[in-house]
């Protein structure tokens, strides 16, 4: 349960950062246009800091780390959120920079999603093997 709350932790601080220095990087720059740093801190307040809130909440709940699939959900996860954030930093850097976007780069953020869409597999089936038990033992 601490590294959830270490997580969600880190992933608030990181996204008052990003919104920080989204709001002064661009000013600094007279950037008005539209970039990708806009979405860094929504992205590391929402998929971050509340979901792994969220999961806090779920293993108290239910113990999802007495499950094998809860620590391949929480380091593919992580892995996962901090590559796409990664590439929003690489590419909004490039958007106030005037250089276009590049297909590799795209390429790796979404490398990102695709692994937090297996990490939020391992959730599902670290959840459901806590949940289902639990369900089969009331029904008798």
């Amino acid at each position: 349960m601490k590294k959830l709350y270490y997580a969600a932790l880190a992933y608030g601080i990181l996204g008052l950062a990003a919104g920080l220095f989204y709001r002064d990087y661009t000013k600094l720059n007279d950037f008005t246009g539209s970039t990708q740093l806009v979405v860094m801190h929504t992205h590391l307040f929402a998929l971050g800091m509340l979901v792994m809130l969220i999961v806090l909440v779920l293993e108290r709940l239910f113990t999802l780390s007495k499950t094998k699939w809860f620590n391949l959900f929480f380091w593919h996860y992580n892995a996962g959120l901090l590559l796409t954030v990664a590439m929003m930093l690489v590419i909004g850097l490039r958007d106030v920079a005037g250089e276009p976007s590049l297909p590799m780069i795209n390429g790796i953020a979404g490398l990102g999603h695709i692994i937090l869409s297996i990490a939020i597999v391992f959730l599902f089936i670290a959840l459901g093997k806590q949940v289902l038990p639990m369900d089969k033992a009331s029904a008798k």
